[in-house]
């Protein structure tokens, strides 16, 4: 079967390791792209064509002062990786719960 296009949604976007660097970087806030390119050790054409992908699946918005293009981040993007990891929370708090219980345990035998 073949793979859908990297624009068709947001799971296929962030597929690729560069652009989902490129999200963690805009968490921490607005970024012109000559940063991103210096922080990722990319050429300005590949950290351009990350951001036009992740502009088109809606995970990103731009603003242009000048000659300079800041991205920043939209965090409404997300919202169906959210939605489909949301389940799997529960199943990691309860298997925390169990590894606190446990360490609970060692430490009281050690006493």
């Amino acid at each position: 079967m073949a793979r859908l296009a990297t624009t068709s949604d947001v799971f296929n976007a962030i597929a690729e390791p560069q652009r989902r660097a490129i999200l963690t970087l805009l968490a921490q806030g607005e970024r012109s792209v000559n940063e991103l390119v210096d922080l990722l050790d990319l050429k300005q054409p590949q950290v351009s064509k990350h951001l036009r992908v992740l502009k088109e699946v809606g995970l990103v918005s731009v603003r242009s002062e000048g000659q300079q293009h800041f991205y920043k981040i939209q965090a409404d993007g997300l919202k169906p990786i959210h939605a489909w990891v949301k389940p799997f929370e529960q199943l990691w708090n309860e298997r925390f719960d169990r590894l606190a219980e446990y360490l609970k345990t060692l430490q009281t035998e050690e006493k």
